[in-house]
């Protein structure tokens, strides 16, 4: 039997679609070509997400095959076929509204030493991701028991701190691209986004506890989700 081809044509077009094209609205609204700090946010975003699968490979070589399938999974929670796309169009509206609000001076300029300090946040939401991603074998597109990959609970890296860092990462870079970019209207989109992944959230972490063999215990060792002494 052939195994399902991973790289499709569907896959290459969202590739360059999320991947390329949506890092760089911001500059293709504005076309302010000068505008530094939307050059580093796309090649942050652009770069970091080839560096983080290329290790993420190297470790879990099947783990890119079941992301590039993800939208194919029959088993893939009921809600989370709703958030799921949620998730990805608030990753797209969040430059959009960025680069709107740049090119019709909607917002105030932050100061340099804020925008580096979002920056840096930025990266470290980032870095936490990547880390979730290369550590976790099982990190999926969607929300699913992984029961033909031998689905396990994952302990070790990032997941000693919090039990969803993938999350608790991209949360940390959406709140700090719209300081970072000087477009304060960006917020509503990152509300939007992170309203969709505290929900997506508590419904995952409730379908491991009741579905997957472990993860109620690990829970009663690593107490919270996304923010240490939060939740």
């Amino acid at each position: 039997m052939n195994k399902p081809q991973t790289v499709t044509p569907r896959l290459i077009v969202q590739l360059l679609l999320f991947i390329v094209v949506v890092p760089l609205l911001p500059l293709l609204i504005t076309r302010q070509w000068d505008w530094w700090e939307a050059w580093v946010y796309a090649l942050v975003v652009i770069l970091g997400f080839m560096l983080s699968r290329a290790l993420a490979a190297r470790k879990h070589p099947d783990l890119l095959a079941e992301r590039a399938r993800f939208l194919d999974h029959e088993d893939t929670a009921s809600w989370d076929k709703i958030l799921a796309p949620l998730v990805g169009l608030g990753g797209g509206l969040i430059p959009l509204v960025a680069g709107l609000d740049v090119l019709f001076n909607w917002s105030p300029t932050f100061s340099l030493p804020l925008k580096l300090v979002a920056l840096a946040l930025f990266l470290t939401g980032y870095a936490l991701g990547a880390y979730a991603l290369m550590e976790n074998r099982y990190f999926s597109g969607t929300v699913r028991i992984q029961t033909e990959r031998d689905h396990k609970v994952v302990s070790s890296g990032p997941y000693r701190w919090v039990r969803h860092p993938g999350y608790a990462g991209a949360l940390l870079a959406y709140l700090a691209t719209p300081i970072f970019l000087d477009a304060a209207w960006a917020f509503l989109p990152v509300l939007f986004l992170g309203t969709v992944l505290v929900i997506r959230t508590a419904l995952e972490d409730t379908t491991l506890q009741n579905q997957l063999a472990g993860y109620r215990d690990y829970a009663q060792r690593v107490r919270y989700r996304l923010l240490p002494g939060v939740w």
